[in-house]
């Protein structure tokens, strides 16, 4: 564990220590050309320096304490062998600036008492890798995950909504919670006309989603991937696929859910078979079908919303944890849009 020190205050300033006691974590600690060290300072208005395992930082009160619980919340990840990249750092500076961390980790905890390394305490678990949270919002998006048998997950892309959902039923589909993993989502032109498209009806409808191809082969082993779907354990089909099958035994996703008619998403919700689970996923203000078309996922939420056992877990441009820029750029789009 680090051990932390503090020093006077000197006019609006104060500098803090943090020592580690494994030197050998901070090269990763640091980051590559100290990388996170920079984003850090960047994100956070302060100046880190470092003198063996011991580090200064230099910053306004508020600022340099954030940068500390920072860099003590990199260390014990570290120190638990989770893997830490400019995302993970970026989540973690967003965390420790919110307050909901604590309740999270700990109902009774106060404000000054959050330790951003102890929360939240939910992962998952694959073949390939096991994920942690990167924000408050995600943290209760895998508690839904892992206790709900319908989801809705609205928001903006980038924010983990599919990622979260396929590996979720990944490791349900590996531990035997469910015999099958059933990934769908609507052929839907995203804003342009791509005309003709060669081959079979599989060749036509891959490109729409290879989103979700991506999201398999990085928690499974490529060979797992190509067996389990040709043995069918695994299908990814558009929702069209869907129409006049029971789907029991099963984890089901729906993605670019907001793409879906009324008539589609009724057809797709009553495909619920028992021990079944399904997770939809949209973004409500990316609704690529005709102009006037109701979305089926804006109908959905709003005959669902006060349903029993139906969680609603709604993202923002905060929660993104792509490049920071994509953060900012769903900012200015929803602000832009809010004003008309």
């Amino acid at each position: 564990m680090p051990r932390k020190t503090t020093s006077k205050a000197e006019t609006n300033l104060v500098t803090l220590d943090i020592e580690f006691d494994d030197p050998q974590l901070l090269g990763e600690l640091f980051g590559q050309y100290d990388r996170n060290i920079v984003t850090i300072e960047d994100r956070l208005g302060v100046y880190i320096a470092a003198r063996g395992q011991r580090l200064k930082i230099e910053g306004q009160e508020e600022a340099a304490n954030q940068a500390r619980d920072v860099l003590a919340g990199i260390y014990n990840r570290l120190e638990n062998g989770q893997e830490i990249d400019g995302g993970a750092v970026e989540a973690i500076i967003t965390m420790v600036a919110d307050p909901r961390v604590a309740k999270i980790a700990n109902p009774n905890l106060k404000s000054s008492q959050i330790d951003v390394s102890q929360a939240p305490k939910v992962m998952i678990k694959t073949r390939k890798k096991t994920i942690f949270p990167r924000s408050v919002r995600q943290a209760h998006y895998m508690e839904a995950l892992a206790r709900d048998d319908l989801i809705f997950a609205l928001g903006p892309a980038g924010t983990g909504k599919t990622y979260l959902a396929v590996a979720q039923a990944v490791s349900q589909l590996v531990s035997g919670s469910v015999d099958r993993l059933i990934l769908s989502r609507p052929a839907v032109e995203a804003g342009e006309k791509i005309g003709f498209l060669p081959g079979d009806m599989k060749e036509k409808v891959d490109p729409f989603l290879r989103p979700l191809y991506d999201a398999l082969y990085d928690t499974l082993p490529a060979e797992q991937v190509e067996r389990r779907i040709e043995s069918g354990e695994i299908e990814i089909a558009p929702i069209a696929f869907m129409r006049g099958r029971t789907l029991a035994d099963a984890f089901v996703i729906l993605d670019e859910a907001q793409n879906t008619t009324p008539a589609q998403m009724k057809m797709f919700l009553t495909r619920f078979g028992m021990n079944s689970r399904m997770v939809v996923c949209g973004d409500p203000k990316q609704v690529d079908l005709p102009a006037h078309a109701t979305s089926g996922l804006a109908d959905a939420v709003s005959k669902l919303q006060d349903v029993d056992k139906v969680s609603m877990v709604e993202f923002g441009a905060a929660d993104v944890v792509r490049h920071p820029l994509v953060g900012k750029i769903v900012e200015a789009y929803e602000g832009k849009d809010a004003g008309g």
